[in-house]
């Protein structure tokens, strides 16, 4: 059982948990953008960000899975855009206070593809 408050690591294999890790807070290279990129081949650039888009049978869908998504993004306190119409629902990743992606970025995706 949880307690309210306690850390949880999103990403334990490597040790990744909270935003104390602040090379994960990194810009990165566009080529170091475009390796992560094929890890997450369903996400496309937009700018400074990735974005994928889901079509769910219905309106209850994808709310659902909208909320599982932020129980991921709480637990990796790195929080995507979200834009639901409906059945359909975009998800934007960036890393806002640095301007653009880092490594939570493509951390976050790959977790939300395991949804």
């Amino acid at each position: 059982m949880r307690l309210s408050g306690e850390s949880v690591n999103l990403f334990p294999a490597r040790g990744l948990s909270t935003r104390a890790s602040m090379p994960r807070r990194a810009l990165l290279s566009e080529p170091e953008i475009a390796t992560r990129l094929h890890a997450v081949p369903a996400w496309t650039r937009q700018g400074a960000a990735i974005e994928r888009t889901w079509t769910f049978k219905d309106f209850p869908e994808a709310l659902a899975f909208i909320n599982r998504v932020g129980e991921l993004a709480e637990k990796a306190d790195h929080h995507p855009d979200i834009e639901n119409s409906w059945n359909r629902v975009t998800l934007l990743l960036t890393t806002h206070d640095r301007g653009g992606l880092t490594a939570l970025d493509f951390e976050l995706a790959h977790a939300i593809d395991g949804l």
